[in-house]
């Protein structure tokens, strides 16, 4: 549920694209593909779709996660209210992280 809670407030706030970007930018060894991805293309484009991955094969999660503060930084580039979408990011954190 919460990935596709996520997913919908991308979309609310326009911020879910289209069209992928291209694979060279998809395939960046860098983390989050920071240097050739925005935030929120990585979300889009690579970690919700790992994330449904790992739901359909019934894999195990990862052992945690810190993706809240890393969207607390990226969205103040943001115009938008990114409230809701930060909340959903701590929400994960607090999922993976907590037993």
């Amino acid at each position: 549920d919460l990935i596709l809670e996520i997913e919908t407030e991308m979309r609310r706030l326009g911020l879910w694209e289209n069209e992928p970007p291209s694979e060279g930018a998809l395939a960046s060894a860098a983390p989050f593909c920071y240097d050739t991805l925005e935030f929120t293309q990585w979300l889009q484009w690579i970690m919700l779709p790992r994330l449904v991955a790992l739901v359909e094969e019934r894999a195990p999660w990862p052992a945690k996660s810190g993706i809240a503060p890393l969207a607390e930084e990226s969205f103040k580039q943001l115009e938008q209210d990114t409230d809701e979408l930060l909340e959903l990011m701590h929400e994960f954190d607090r999922l993976i992280n907590e037993p």
